[in-house]
Formats: C-alpha cells, sequence, structure tokens
C-alpha cells in the first residue's frame, strides 16, 4: 500500500471511532437531559402534566436524530471498510482500535 494510502488509513481509523464515541457521548447528554426535564415536571408541584410536553418531545426527536446518526456513522464505517480491502488490500477490522482505547484518547484530549 502507498504511503499516502496508509496515512490517510490511519487517519480513518482515528476518526471513525472518534466521531461514533461523540455521538454516543451526545446522545447520553441528551437522555440525561430527558430524565432531569421529565423528573423535573414530574417533581414540581401544580405543573399540570401538559406542561412541558412540547420541550420532552423535541428531546425525544433529538435522541432519535442521534440514533440515526450514530447508525449512518456505523453503515459508513462498514463502507470505508470494504473500500479499504477493495482498494488496498487492507484489512480494517483487524486493525480498527478498540472503542476503549479510542475513548481514552478522546478522554485525554477532552
Amino acid at each position: 500500500m502507498s504511503e499516502q494510502l496508509t496515512s490517510l488509513a490511519v487517519q480513518l481509523q482515528q476518526q471513525v471511532p472518534s466521531a461514533e464515541i461523540r455521538i454516543d457521548d451526545a446522545l447520553i447528554a441528551v437522555s440525561s437531559l430527558m430524565a432531569s426535564v421529565v423528573t423535573a415536571r414530574r417533581d414540581t408541584e401544580g405543573v399540570p402534566a401538559a406542561k412541558g410536553q412540547a420541550t420532552i418531545q423535541r428531546l425525544a426527536k433529538a435522541q432519535m436524530a442521534l440514533i440515526d446518526a450514530g447508525g449512518d456513522v456505523l453503515r459508513v464505517h462498514g463502507e470505508l471498510v470494504a473500500i479499504g480491502r477493495e482498494t488496498a488490500g487492507y484489512d480494517l477490522h483487524e486493525e480498527c482500535p478498540q472503542r476503549s482505547a479510542v475513548y481514552r484518547l478522546h478522554a485525554v484530549a477532552a
């Protein structure tokens, strides 16, 4: 494999799992916010059940958008693996970094 392809493969091996982790982080944050909003509505006296419903629906929509984005990035990951095999005979699944290793790098960089 050429030096340029090797460089691109290394870059993608870092960026794809990082994108996957960041989407998961965003989903966790939105889910936590959802739980807090629903808890606040439930625990605040005098607030009718219908109050805040539009906000909760928007958060649910944001959660679904993140779930969809995560699925798309996972599909892209698979497509890039196939392209790597076709283009350079590169077996990216064997060489993809473990998510835990990428997460540790992401946490240190943050």
